[in-house]
């Protein structure tokens, strides 16, 4: 009898210790309506598109999925986004095309928060901006919306969180 109960015992931390080890990532959205430029679509003003916010949010969930350890857990509330390009309201035939130009770089400011089984590692405020980003290349489709914030979320998780970066700390 205590053999079985042994064994029972064992299987489920077995199958419990992957789920106790996982990483966890939380996305929050800060008073999106006065964000900088946050929308897929020409309307002026500032605020923010649930279309983008729900991309991002799933995006950075994905990033997080990749980039952290087993037993980490990160916390990320989005304070202000602008997209990259603008739309250039003169231009009548192309009220929905946003226009990328060298000075027009996508930025995302954000708070995050990074533990390990519970203690604190990080806790800063980031500026997340490529003023390059139409000089090196994006493994994203031209046909995504956010491919130029995605390659950008993507390199600064690599460098800020990856492995290597957490090893620096």
């Amino acid at each position: 009898m205590r053999l079985f109960i042994a064994l029972i015992l064992g299987v489920l931390l077995l199958v419990l210790a992957p789920v106790a080890l996982a990483s966890t990532t939380e996305v929050s959205f800060s008073h999106p309506e006065n964000y900088s430029d946050a929308r897929f679509s020409r309307a002026y003003g500032r605020g923010a598109d649930d279309s983008v916010l729900n991309e991002l949010q799933s995006f950075i969930e994905k990033l997080g999925q990749r980039y952290l350890q087993p037993g980490q857990s990160l916390r990320v509330q989005v304070l202000d986004i602008d997209l990259a390009g603008r739309y250039e309201p003169w231009r009548i035939n192309y009220g929905e095309v946003r226009f990328m130009r060298e000075i027009t770089w996508p930025r995302i400011k954000l708070h995050y928060a990074l533990q390990q089984d519970g203690q604190e590692i990080a806790n800063r405020e980031a500026l997340v901006i490529d003023q390059s980003y139409l000089q090196h290349g994006n493994r994203y489709f031209s046909s995504d919306r956010l491919r130029y914030e995605k390659a950008m979320l993507d390199d600064w998780f690599r460098r800020n969180l990856g492995p290597q970066a957490q090893t620096q700390n």
